[in-house]
This record gives structure tokens, C-alpha cells and sequence, in this order.
């Protein structure tokens, strides 16, 4: 037995001295201010308790180490100290997803009470062992710095009070409670009489499965069932666009991928359901997976449903080939971009329960919660209405909580053991499970005569979408509707291929299509202009689009702001010696002929508490920001009694939390549900509409499909602009990054310069260091430290400059900065590094 304080209180331990303390805490105490970011990998930070003084990780700390110490986790601090780091993160807009903010504030209140005026420096020697996928650090440094001085002088800090409306920095919504672990999520959601279930993924990426051997997990102390694909009530297959990807692999069907599922056992506790796993035998004939794109064009089917290549999104504009010919300067290349983890430092978990009437009650961290609900009602044969799904919003998505993941698994066996079941993922789970980046490969040719305008792109691009299609063909219909970038090319003649292999499947993810392209267009300009002695900044300029001018696809554009990007980046870059500039355009919503729909709903609950209902899932960007701002904007209502609710139960179907639209589409269903609200204020007091609802929504349903015989194509409804500068130094490594960005109305200044440097920061980690290689099929490293992320010592200076031209359809005329902040990022540094070694790259990452 040992002894230890807890909090201040004293406790006794005789359990299994090699539990860690992170599961102490979290399991057996319930404190879940402690987070689990990288599962024991000592990665990420977001375990940091204070140990005897000292910040440790706890998920690396074993209970055998802690007899007769002294542990405080951020629910035992001092209330003071607390209350006024988390209050300068919550003014200074450190907190975005917040899953990694009571890390860091455990870190903080250590560094402080050792060294209570710290340098940036300081800051970032401390913060070392932490990641923070969000913010790009720089808010989370300024915020440190912010609580130091306030410590130093004991002063008092409130959270800034606005008005809540359009224009001004409202801080996070519930960002407070997040910042010190008491806003929970999903994984920090406990129930009585819980069961926890794990999962048994293929042992190879293609397999035929003879026989699964579970007798052994099925006789294992502490287990209740053991589950396989035949208990599937209903569909065994589902999928976001394609209905492909299949919950569970049967005995006699064939794998796909190492992240497919064959079995899922459900017991008394997490631990006992991987130790009955690791009893399961499964007899393979082990088949030759199609690993390479090019060859599985033309190779072994992945799907016996449909080809390898089964999507290609293809159009022209004129005759490419003939302006190529006849143009001045051409420039030519094979690029190719790199697959990539999200890294999200909320791991993927769910909670599922009965509800009592057949039905079941789903606790997700989905990008997307009816979409949700479609799935899981087909996997467990009910009606969509039978299968309500609550939003915990999320810690950090970017793209990759957009499929099912294992939200179907956790409603399946809560289904069948009628009870309350939890699955959590690993981290090494999560990174074989979720869809990534695509690699993309593409060879390009662009062409400009001599007096310095461009004439003709021609672009063939091949992803490889793994093994199921997620949204894969909608990625690759973004690289070919933003080959052009940000410029005016008349010639077009462009073809993207998707296709199927047996790697981990790729989607969704932050830039969608759009950053990859960008690397090889940016990078073919630079070149353009070195072949014809183009000033590189002018050259941009000169072709960059303007209101009346198209895109690639042949959409003519109004509220372009991409020469005013450029003019607020004019002075850095002559200023500088080695510099490399980019452009970018990124679109906002699915578009291409698909429908975009919002819809809310504002019920007036009392004189103190207004209810706003959307379908968005808020996962660290500011949706509900974004909702509760522009309802402020409407009716003056004041921010502090509105309450945000994202649950199926309201039926208001919305669609995936992506392509920076739920701004737009929030914000315009807000106002026109809050037209008669507006109207009733001018005659009532909030008390005397007490039980009144009103409904608002907003409809997109007018854009068409890439390469569509129509005479005006509309591909999307909005776009976003964007240029960046990378500033190297004399040793050729970077200085500063300078992104200017039209978002066309900033909704909030402080969330708007946090998503830009969260994107740049994005940006910076896919150009230099971020890569998820595979060979024949298996990951080379499943490990969080090997995913390449940037920390905060290792990320340049990032200034961001604001831009504003209105958007046509968009609330306000604001347009959707999530995706865009990392668009040209890559491009900007393969060009920097040119201008510093004359040596152009066409892979990413960067080689030095």
C-alpha cells in the first residue's frame, strides 16, 4: 500500500502499483480536468499534473513512484491561481478545441509559481512537451505571459464582457469551464452500470478471413459478449457518400485495410476487453494489397463493386495544349504531397445507451451528428427518428471526424447489451482507424506569354483515397476546381483520377484538395517568373483574380479580395531578402451541385435563458461563436443567457461540419429565424416571450457540378482569399510567416487571428516535417511523437493581417476562414527556400 495527497486530501492505494497515474485519476477518481491525448506515448502533454511541486506527465507516471507525495490536478488548485490563468487563456483566445488547455494551465501554474515574469523564450522551454493542434501557440504564449503578470501583482482578472455582437472579440463560448477540465467530453462522460468494449483491427491490409477463434475472450473473467459481424441487425456496410466501407469483417470476406474491424468484445472495463482482444485468433489467406496508386489503376480489385479508379472529375476551358505551345514561358513538373494524420488531441471515443423505447441515445464527437444518426440507424436497423445523437463538442477535428468511425461499434453494442457502453480509441488506433490527407500526385504545366500574363494550365492529378472512398472523390474535385488558385488562366484542361488502394482510407481534411495543388501551381509560377525576369510579387498581382473574372472551373467571381492580400503583404516582401509569397483561394460548402442546408431554432426559455439549436458540430473553430454572435447582432439579446445546443432530437437535418460553411450557413439561417424575434422585441420584454420558438433557415441550392454544360457555372456559392509570405533569415530557416486573409466580414477579431494562426501553424508542419508513410500496406510508425508536429519552441513568428471585402451571399459578406489559413502555407515555403538555395522542391515535405 502507499500513501499520497490528493488535491489536499489524503489517500491510500494497494491496487496495482504499475497503473499509471493518469488512469488512477481518470478512471478510478473520475478528475477529468486530466486529459488523454496520446495514450501512455508521452507526446502531447495534456496529462500534465503537478507532482511534488513539479509538472510530470501523468500518463507515464507509475503509482509505485508516488508514495508519500504531493498531487494536484487543475481541480485542486489554489482558486485563485486557477481562476486567473484560465481567464487570461480565455481573454487572450488560447483556448480553441480546449482538450489540451488544463495541460497546459496545470504547466503554467507550475512555471509561474518558479518563475512568475516569464520570457517567450521561457514560455517555450516550458511548453515543450506539449502539442496544442489549434492555436499555432502564440495566444497560449501571450496568455501565459498575461497570467504572470496579473500573479505578480495579485491582481484580480475577469473574462471581458461584450456585447456579443458582429465585429468584436467575444471570448469562446463555454471557454472557461473547458480551459479547467469542467466542461466534459465525450470520453470524460460516465454512466452507472457502464460497459466499455474494445476492438480486434485486421493483422493485414488485405486478407481473406477463414476462421475468427473466440472462445478464449469469450470465457475471460469480466467479459459479457464477444461480437461479430453476423450480430449486425442491419446494414453491415455504410459510408459517408459510397456506401462501401464495411463496421465489421466477416468470416469468408476479404479486408481492405489494416483499420478494418473483425471483432468488438464488450466487458466490465476498458483493460478487460483489450486483454480478452489479445485472446482472439483469426486465420487469414493473406492476399497481395495494392499499395501503389498508379498500379492499382489497373490492379487486383480493393472493391469486387466497382474499378480502383472509380471517380474522375474532368473539365476544359479553350485549348490548353495549343496556348501552351504558343506561350513564352512554360514551366513543367511532377509534384507530389504526402499523406498526413490529423492529430487531433482528443482521440476518438463514444457513449451510447438505450433510451428506454427501443431506441438508442448516441454521445458523439462526429463532425457531422445526423449524419451520424443515418449510419447508426442503418447498422442497427431502425428508423432515423429511433436514434438520437447529442453533440460533445469535440477536441479538435479538422476533417477527420467526418466519418463513422467507431460511433456505429459503440451504438451496436450498447443495442445488444441494452445497456450503457463506451468505446475509446488508443492513440495508435486512432491513427490506423480515421481517414488522412490524400498524397496527391500531380503533373503540371502552366504557361504565360512574355508580356507576363498567364495563358494555359494543364493539370492531370491522381489520389490515392485508400481503401474506402470516404469523401475522396469530393477532395479531388476541390484539386481540380482550385488548380488555377488565385489567378485568371483562360486555357484549362484538367483531370483528377480518385482511386482505391489497400492503404488507410483518406478524406477529409483542412485545406480538402485545395493546399496541394497550391504547392505545384505556386511553385510553377515562381518558376514562370524566373524564366521571364517577372517581378514575383507583381506577376501575382497582374493575374490575380478580380470581381468578373473565373476560376478554373469557369465560375465568374464577385467579392475577391486577393489583391488586397497582396497589397497588405507588399512592404515584407520587398523588405526581405529570401522571401517566398503564395496565393490561395478556398471555397466555402459542398457545392458542386449538391444542396447546402441550415436551419436553427431560438426558443425563448425565460427572461434569463435563450436556447439556440443548430446542427454544427463546434470543434474548436467557433461555430457556436458564430451562431450566438450573430443572434446578439439580430435582437441585442446579451450573450451571457444564450445557451448552444447541437442534438438530433431538435430535427433540423444539417450536414457535415466542413468546408468552412457553417459560418455562412449558421449565421444566415440565425437571421432569418431571428427576423420575428426582432420584430417581437420591439413590443415585448424576453420575460413576456417566454415559451415562444422561432425557426430560421437557409437554403443553398442553386450551384452546379465541375465541367457541367451550363452557360454561368456557380461551383460554390463562396470563396475565400488569401495570400502568404514566408521570411527566412540569413541561415535559411524561417523568420516569420505573414498571412494575409480576406474573410470578407471578421465575425470575431480574436477567434479570426486564432484560426489563422492555428491554419499557419498546419501549414508549416505539412510543408516541413508532418508525414504518415506506409509500405506494402502497414504504417511505418504508429506513434504520435513520429507524426511531426510542430511544437511551440519550433514555430516562427506568425502575423496576421486582416482583410475585409464583402461577400456577396455571406452573413454580413463574411466568408469561411477554418480551411483556407493553411492553403498557401506549404507553397510560400517551398518558394522562400528557392529564393534562398536555387534549388526547387516537388515533394513535401521539404528536404532542407
Amino acid at each position: 500500500m502507499i500513501n499520497f495527497t490528493l488535491n489536499g486530501e489524503k489517500h491510500h492505494y494497494d491496487g496495482d502499483l504499475n497503473q499509471s497515474l493518469l488512469s488512477y485519476l481518470r478512471l478510478d477518481q473520475h478528475l477529468t480536468a486530466v486529459k488523454d491525448g496520446c495514450s501512455g506515448q508521452a507526446a502531447c502533454g495534456a496529462c500534465t499534473v503537478e507532482v511534488n511541486g513539479k509538472a510530470v506527465l501523468s500518463c507515464v507516471t507509475k503509482m509505485q513512484r508516488l508514495d508519500g507525495a504531493e498531487i494536484f490536478t487543475p481541480e485542486g488548485f489554489p482558486k485563485y491561481v486557477l481562476d486567473t490563468i484560465a481567464k487570461a487563456f480565455v481573454n487572450k483566445g488560447a483556448v480553441q478545441c480546449g482538450f489540451c488547455s488544463p495541460g497546459f494551465i496545470s504547466r503554467t501554474k507550475v512555471l509561474l509559481q518558479n518563475n512568475p515574469n516569464p520570457s517567450i523564450e521561457e514560455i517555450q522551454k516550458a511548453i515543450k512537451p506539449h502539442l496544442c493542434r489549434c492555436t499555432g501557440y502564440k495566444k497560449i504564449e501571450e496568455a501565459i505571459q498575461y497570467a504572470g503578470a496579473h500573479i505578480c501583482e495579485n491582481k484580480s482578472l475577469e473574462i471581458t464582457q461584450t456585447s456579443g455582437k458582429i465585429g468584436v472579440a467575444e471570448p469562446k463560448y463555454q471557454a472557461y469551464e473547458t480551459a479547467i477540465g469542467q466542461r466534459d467530453f465525450v470520453d470524460d462522460i460516465f454512466f452507472d452500470d457502464m460497459l466499455f468494449a474494445a476492438l480486434k483491427f485486421s493483422d493485414y491490409p488485405k486478407a481473406k478471413v477463414l476462421k475468427i477463434n473466440t472462445a478464449e475472450a469469450e470465457r475471460y473473467p469480466g467479459v459479457h459478449r464477444v461480437v461479430l459481424a453476423k450480430d449486425i441487425p442491419g446494414e453491415k456496410v455504410v459510408g459517408l457518400i459510397l456506401q462501401d466501407w464495411s463496421v465489421m469483417i466477416e468470416e469468408g470476406k476479404t479486408t481492405h485495410f489494416i483499420g478494418d474491424v473483425i471483432v468488438g468484445v464488450i466487458a466490465d472495463s476498458d483493460q478487460i476487453a483489450r486483454e480478452a482482444i489479445a485472446l482472439i485468433e483469426v486465420d487469414y489467406e493473406v492476399l497481395e494489397p495494392e499499395t501503389d496508386v498508379f498500379k492499382a489503376i489497373d490492379g487486383a480489385a480493393v472493391h469486387q463493386e466497382r474499378p480502383n479508379h472509380f471517380d474522375t472529375c474532368q473539365f476544359t476551358i479553350g485549348d490548353a495544349d495549343k496556348a501552351i505551345e504558343e506561350s513564352a514561358f512554360v514551366s513543367s513538373g511532377n509534384y507530389e504531397t504526402q499523406r498526413i494524420e490529423h492529430a487531433f488531441l482528443e482521440k476518438e471515443a463514444a457513449v451510447a445507451r438505450p433510451d428506454g423505447k427501443g431506441g438508442m441515445e448516441l454521445f458523439s464527437q462526429s463532425q457531422g451528428v445526423y449524419e451520424d444518426r443515418r449510419q447508426v440507424a442503418m447498422i442497427l436497423g431502425l428508423q432515423e427518428e429511433q436514434v438520437r445523437v447529442v453533440l460533445v463538442p469535440n477536441g479538435g477535428g479538422f476533417g477527420g471526424k467526418e466519418d463513422l468511425s467507431i460511433q456505429g461499434h459503440t451504438a451496436l453494442f450498447s443495442f445488444l447489451m441494452n445497456r450503457p457502453v463506451k468505446i475509446t480509441l488508443r492513440r495508435e488506433e486512432s491513427i490506423i482507424l480515421h481517414p488522412k490527407r490524400h498524397p496527391v500526385f500531380m503533373d503540371i504545366s502552366v504557361a504565360a506569354n512574355k508580356e507576363g500574363k498567364l495563358t494555359a494550365l494543364k493539370l492531370k492529378a491522381v489520389g490515392d483515397t485508400g481503401a474506402y472512398a470516404s469523401v475522396g472523390m469530393k477532395v479531388m474535385e476541390r484539386v481540380a476546381g482550385h488548380a488555377s488558385g488565385g489567378y485568371f488562366i483562360p486555357q484549362i484542361d484538367i483531370e483528377a483520377k480518385t482511386v482505391y488502394t489497400n492503404n488507410i482510407p483518406c478524406g477529409a481534411m483542412r485545406g480538402f484538395g485545395a493546399n496541394q495543388v497550391a504547392f505545384a501551381l505556386e511553385s510553377c509560377i515562381d518558376d514562370i517568373c524566373e524564366q521571364g525576369n517577372f517581378d514575383r510579387w507583381k506577376f501575382r498581382y497582374d493575374n490575380a483574380l478580380m470581381d468578373g473574372l473565373t476560376t478554373s472551373t469557369g465560375q465568374q467571381l464577385q467579392g475577391v479580395g486577393l489583391r488586397q492580400c497582396l497589397d497588405a503583404l507588399k512592404e515584407d516582401f520587398y523588405e526581405n531578402k529570401f522571401v517566398g509569397l503564395a496565393c490561395a483561394i478556398k471555397n466555402s460548402g459542398v457545392g458542386n451541385g449538391m444542396q447546402d442546408e441550415s436551419k436553427v431554432i431560438i426558443e425563448i426559455i425565460s427572461e434569463d435563458k435563450v436556447l439556440l439549436q443548430h446542427g454544427w458540430t463546434e470543434m474548436g473553430q467557433g461555430v457556436h461563436n458564430m451562431a450566438l454572435q450573430t443572434l446578439c447582432e439580430e435582437t441585442g439579446i446579451s450573450p451571457s443567457i444564450i445557451e448552444v445546443k447541437v442534438d438530433t432530437e431538435a430535427q433540423i437535418k444539417t450536414g457535415m461540419t466542413t468546408s468552412s460553411r457553417a459560418t455562412a450557413l449558421v449565421g444566415l439561417a440565425v437571421i432569418n429565424a431571428a427576423q420575428n424575434l426582432k420584430k417581437d422585441l420591439t413590443t415585448n420584454t424576453l420575460l413576456q416571450l417566454v415559451g415562444k420558438t422561432y425557426r430560421g433557415a437557409f437554403v443553398c441550392d442553386w450551384t452546379t457540378k465541375p465541367g457541367a454544360d451550363v452557360e454561368n457555372p456557380i461551383i460554390h456559392y463562396s470563396y475565400g482569399y488569401a495570400a502568404q509570405l514566408c521570411v527566412l533569415n540569413e541561415e535559411g530557416n524561417i523568420e516569420k510567416m505573414v498571412a494575409a486573409h480576406d474573410a470578407g466580414k471578421i465575425m470575431n477579431p480574436m477567434l479570426f487571428e486564432g484560426q489563422i494562426e492555428g491554419g499557419v501553424h498546419m501549414g508549416l508542419g505539412y510543408a516541413l516535417t508532418e508525414d504518415l508513410p506506409m509500405k506494402d500496406g502497414f504504417l511505418v510508425s504508429d506513434k504520435m511523437r513520429q507524426l511531426g508536429v510542430l511544437r511551440a519552441h519550433e514555430t516562427p513568428e506568425i502575423i496576421v493581417k486582416g482583410v475585409e471585402v464583402k461577400d456577396p451571399v455571406g452573413p454580413y459578406g463574411a466568408k469561411g476562414i477554418g480551411e483556407i489559413g493553411l492553403v498557401p502555407t506549404a507553397a510560400a515555403v517551398a518558394n522562400a527556400f528557392y529564393s534562398f538555395d536555387g534549388v526547387r522542391r516537388y515533394k513535401l515535405p521539404l528536404s532542407k
